[in-house]
């Protein structure tokens, strides 16, 4: 079925980009042995946190779950009765939205990201299809990694409701049989940890050479409650010039000196880029002049001007 086809012009319109997301945290992770999969850390940060940044532009964010702690302010929800499947999870999350496009994730995506989430809700919109969802790596529906068309939704979860006298116990599939789906293959983002095996595996892997800083810069933003979005080559390379000019000591403390000089500036990437420019200019000319020192005298100083020194 054939919702609307995008024009050229609605996605430059905020009320047709704006999205929804709704969030199911409330599983009994029996696989886990009961435990609290949403608060299971990895790489240091909540399954459920690293998830709520996935969507962090969400205009209404609806977590169905026992309201916690949470890194970002969400809306909670809750089924009822509490424990009655994902598909009863996902209606009383629904209740609570009110755009035309809704992201629907589940709690335990650890390498679930931001740029994921644009790709689906992108996909959405340039198609006709009502959800776009998520393929593992054995090609399986994700219907829990996934954005729908809120209609089509609402539609087909109350013809549900009416055939079934309520959504309790139903599985997903009896939802996605009924939808116009496009899907996108993606088994990095699709992983989810439905064992602890799955914790292992999920923790092994921010550690690797390729994500470790990236995971550690996104944990240290969130404990920090910092939303910036900084050149972080421009950061390292200032590191680097530090320790290499001056004193390896001098790396982690200049690093901290910039990022106090940006928010005394006012914040922001561009605040940021400048501080981290003079600064490196300094450490270049500091090192300067310590190979000076090692070396021949120059013929001028480092300003440009004659050397006037008795001596030169």
């Amino acid at each position: 079925m054939t919702w609307y086809e995008p024009s050229g012009d609605r996605g430059a319109d905020p009320a047709y980009d704006a999205y929804d997301a709704v969030v199911l945290a409330g599983g009994a992770a029996r696989r886990l042995g009961g435990a609290d999969k949403p608060g299971v850390r990895v790489g240091g940060r909540a399954l459920l946190d690293r998830v709520l940044t996935a969507c962090v532009d969400a205009r209404t964010t609806v977590v169905v779950a026992d309201a916690r702690p949470t890194a970002r302010p969400v809306l909670w929800a809750r089924e009822d009765p509490p424990g009655g499947g994902p598909l009863a999870a996902l209606g009383a999350g629904l209740h609570r939205t009110t755009a035309e496009q809704l992201v629907v994730l589940s709690a335990d995506l650890p390498f679930l990201g931001a740029a994921t989430v644009r790709r689906l809700l992108g996909a959405l919109r340039a198609g006709s299809a009502e959800g776009v969802l998520l393929t593992d790596a054995d090609g399986r529906d994700q219907p829990l990694v996934a954005a729908y068309r809120t209609p089509a939704l609402r539609r087909e979860l109350a013809a549900l409701s009416t055939e079934h006298g309520s959504l309790t116990g139903l599985p997903l599939r009896r939802l996605t049989a009924a939808l116009d789906l496009t899907r996108v293959p993606d088994p990095v983002a699709s992983f989810d940890c439905d064992t602890w095996d799955d914790i292992a595996t999920a923790r092994a892997r921010i550690r690797e050479h390729g994500h470790v800083l990236d995971e550690w810069i996104s944990a240290a933003k969130d404990e920090l409650g910092i939303d910036l979005d900084v050149d972080t080559g421009v950061l390292l390379d200032l590191a680097r010039d530090a320790a290499h000019g001056v004193a390896r000591p001098a790396a982690p403390l200049t690093t901290f000196l910039v990022g106090y000089a940006a928010a005394q500036a006012g914040g922001g990437p561009e605040a940021v880029a400048e501080a981290a420019r003079k600064a490196v200019a300094l450490a270049l000319r500091w090192a300067a002049e310590a190979d000076e020192a090692a070396g021949a005298k120059p013929d001028a100083a480092p300003d440009g001007t004659p050397d006037t020194r008795p001596d030169a």
